[in-house]
Parts: C-alpha cells; structure tokens; sequence
C-alpha cells in the first residue's frame, strides 16, 4: 500500500474519532426523559443551575409533560427545596395537547392541594395574576415550553417557549407554592415528585 493512502486512511480514522468524541461531549450537556432532551445545566438571572431530577406527569396512561427541576445544588426533600436561596426552575416540556383551561385547572387543583385556607388568603392575588397567564396562551401543543422561574430580586417570571408571559410576581412564597404542585404533600404525581427530587432512596 502506497504511503500516501495509508497517510489519508488514517487522517480518515483521527476525523471519525474526533467526530465520535464531539458528539459524546455535546451529549452529555443534555439528559434525555421519554424522548424529550432537557439541558444539563441553564442560566436565571446572574445563575447556573443544574438539573436536579425530571421525570414524566401522568394522567391515568397518558403522558401529559416532562418536568423537571432546576437548583444550584442538589437537594432530595421537599423542605431543602424550598429554603434553598437563590434562583430556581421548573420546566414543562408539553407531551400532548392541552388547552389553557384544562392546564389552568390543574394548576389552581394543585395549589389548592397543597395550601392551608391561611396561605391561600394570602396568596389570593398572585394566585388570580398566575391564573390570567394561561388566558394568554389558547392551545399548548407538543413540544411546547413553559417554564417557571424564581429570579431573586425580581420575582416569579414565567415564559412559554421562551418568551416572558403574564406579570412578574415578587413573592418567593409564592413560588415555593408553585413547586409544591410537583413536589408538596399532595403532589400532582408522586412518582414524577420522587424524579424530580432525584429521591434514589425511594
């Protein structure tokens, strides 16, 4: 075999190799639950987060949304979660199609779950400003994006596939409301709760 092919076969294989290590390091910036890629890590605010567990929401045999958890450390009880300072955030990845009702609906079932009569009155106004945020987008759809955010300094900032809907809400109470949807004494999933805890024990 001639020297100049041997030399372009194995220029071939180095370009394979380096080809096959890129894709390897693109890959594990993302995790993959059911079919849907969740990044590793994301940015709120001045904040890297990561990724402290995602599962699947059911409804009976229907998967309805990935959901998943962001913290800038790992934590696995409900009470970590919600003392832990600074920036958090739930994403939904839409698995069906839902109209804003039917979400609305069981976002105000879950905060109602999960807060004593007390709480409630006094979380009635970002309550009614959290429910008007899904009058403004009709259909959610497969693929689609929402995510919640607590953005220390200024607030609750909700968007929908990656823009900002619905007013900012300052009250971290709040929010911790809203997580305790997913991960509460009465959570919309309990084994979607236990992945997003990244609960191994459990």
């Amino acid at each position: 075999m001639k020297l100049s092919l041997i030399f372009k076969i194995g220029l071939v294989n180095v370009a394979m190799v380096c080809a096959s290590v890129f894709s390897l390091s693109a890959g594990a910036d993302t995790v993959t639950v059911s079919g849907v890629k969740l990044d590793d890590s994301v940015q709120v605010g001045s904040q890297s987060l990561k990724l402290n567990g995602a599962g699947v929401r059911y409804k009976v045999f229907f998967k309805v949304y990935v959901a998943a958890l962001y913290l800038p450390e790992e934590k696995n009880t409900t009470a970590d979660v919600l003392a832990m300072p600074g920036a958090k955030r739930v994403t939904l990845v839409m698995m069906r199609e839902l109209s804003n009702d039917d979400l609305g609906q069981r976002f105000m079932d879950g905060l109602r779950a999960n807060l004593d009569i007390d709480e409630r009155s006094k979380l009635i106004k970002p309550m009614i400003s959290f429910g008007k945020m899904f009058s403004l987008v009709p259909v959610l759809k497969k693929g689609d994006i929402l995510t919640f955010d607590w953005v220390p300094g200024t607030g609750v900032v909700c968007q929908f596939n990656g823009q900002k809907i619905g007013e900012t809400i300052n009250d971290l109470s709040f929010y911790n409301a809203v997580l305790r949807i997913w991960i509460g004494k009465e959570p919309a999933d309990e084994a979607l709760k236990q992945k997003m805890l990244n609960a191994k024990a459990a």
